[in-house]
């Protein structure tokens, strides 16, 4: 632990208060993928607070938003996401589902958290380069839309992320690890049906129906899904049903789906086939859609340079201290949710010697809280979810950390995680995680034979060449 990274810490430590409203005002007022306006403004004061350079409505997202600092290279950004989910309303530090709003969005993938996270990341490197006179820019990337919208993808688009020497980034989660391996990329189309209405009872012959329409498309992509591969996903949602007269033949209907794949290329090739099937559904109904296209994501490539770098660090940061408070709001959610049976981690799903220590670590999956880090693994391992951050990986070297914010075994996108968005637990794993990326930047502009390194494999793996999947013309939609 050098003075430098000592000082960072202390840095974050100073000011956890600071960082820790932000992160409550962003769970205070959730808000959905790219209609993050108040979200904006939060972190666009602070990080004028905090001496930082601000660019507002980055690559024409009104959501998006960079506060830079510093001059020359290298360049590193930090990530922030928070954007909220529909449906998952939920008191903070509740143990039984209590919404706060009937129907109302939660931060329940911890958005809140990642955010401010990073921003106390960002900050500490500003006050390293401060303190340094050092060549060196880092800035804080606010990034609207990752669970639906895939900012990050829109801004690849633009060439923003080719600027940077390298990227860092991190996630709430229930576990202390770095992310490593690939996952799924994702495209999301939505396809809006139109009929004729009539009465379902009086002239039906004279009705089309759009919804008929619907669920045949949703029954013809049932069959398909026998003739993918085993990464694919296919995901579908009812976002309009046409009505709720069953004596009316609906006029109009619509579908959102949600198509994924390993690779970017075989994402576009099954959303083809996925679009002959709408096709199809409206000649057998005698109906018309739309299509707009939402977004789209592509998969991950890792950068085990920058991954060891982060694991060191998370070493030399070590886990949080949880008092009896923390533990007992743990084992009292523990008890909303069914006991864990899969090893946690990244690495326990490959090296058996690793699922061991794991299975240790955890007493045999008894523990409330995982309070330990994850022994250092780096593969290819697959995660079939998506992520924008796989965008940035193509255009730069990136590599982010999952930091423990809830209890183990909690599953993602619950009401569990918006309880656990302003608790011990959740600040606590937040301002480890800002501790282990503000150090990671610095060894990055300490040590140029480091990030040398991680660009020469990052040419290597990215070699292929970056496939955008962002269709041409395709604007930013909050849906």
């Amino acid at each position: 632990m050098t003075k430098e990274k000592e000082t960072a810490k202390e840095f974050i430590d100073t000011k956890a208060e600071f960082f820790r409203n932000v992160a409550d005002s962003i769970w205070e007022k959730p808000e959905l993928s790219l209609k993050e306006f108040s979200a904006a403004e939060v972190y666009c004061r602070a990080l004028r607070e905090l001496g930082f350079q601000v660019t507002e409505k980055l690559c024409g997202i009104d959501t998006a938003f960079c506060g830079s600092y510093g001059s020359g290279r290298p360049v590193i950004g930090i990530l922030g996401e928070y954007d909220a989910l529909s449906g998952l309303s939920q008191r903070a530090c509740g143990t039984e589902p209590e919404p706060l709003v009937s129907g109302g969005c939660g931060h329940g993938c911890g958005h809140n958290l990642l955010g401010a996270g990073s921003l106390a990341a960002a900050a500490a490197v500003k006050d390293y380069l401060e303190k340094s006179g050092g060549s060196g820019t880092v800035i804080f990337f606010g990034c609207p839309g990752e669970e639906g919208g895939s900012g990050k993808a829109f801004m690849a688009r633009e060439g923003l992320w080719k600027k940077l020497d390298a990227a860092l980034s991190w996630h709430p989660s229930d576990v202390n690890q770095v992310r490593t391996g690939t996952n799924n990329s994702c495209i999301q189309v939505l396809y809006k049906f139109s009929g004729v209405a009539a009465h379902a009872a009086g002239d039906p012959y004279n009705g089309r129906s759009a919804l008929d329409a619907v669920e045949l498309m949703n029954i013809g992509v049932q069959f398909l899904r026998e003739h993918t591969t085993d990464d694919c996903r296919i995901h579908y949602a009812i976002v309009d049903a046409g009505g709720i007269s069953p004596n009316v033949v609906q006029a109009k209907a619509s579908v959102l789906y949600m198509v994924r794949a390993n690779k970017v290329a075989d994402s576009v090739k099954l959303q083809a086939r996925v679009d002959k099937i709408a096709r199809g559904a409206a000649l057998m109904t005698e109906t018309s859609f739309e299509r707009v296209f939402i977004d789209g994501t592509s998969e991950l490539l890792p950068n085990y340079t920058i991954e060891k770098m982060l694991h060191d660090n998370m070493e030399l940061v070590g886990v949080p201290e949880y008092d009896e408070e923390d533990l007992a709001f743990a084992r009292a959610l523990r008890e909303t949710y069914p006991p864990e049976t899969k090893v946690p981690g990244i690495g326990a799903g490959s090296d058996e010697k690793i699922a061991a220590k794991v299975r240790e670590l955890t007493e045999n999956m008894t523990k409330p809280i995982n309070d330990f880090i994850m022994p250092m693994y780096s593969g290819n391992d697959f995660v079939p979810g998506s992520t924008d951050v796989g965008d940035v990986s193509w255009l730069t070297p990136t590599s982010q950390i999952d930091a423990v914010t809830w209890p183990a075994g909690i599953p993602n996108h619950s009401w569990q995680v918006v309880s656990c968005g302003k608790s011990g637990i959740g600040y606590k794993g937040m301002l480890m995680a800002a501790k282990v990326l503000a150090l990671t930047a610095i060894d990055l502009f300490s040590c140029p034979d480091k990030l040398k390194a991680a660009r020469e494999e990052f040419e290597k793996r990215s070699a292929s060449g970056y496939v955008c999947p962002i269709e041409p013309g395709e604007q930013p939609k909050a849906i």
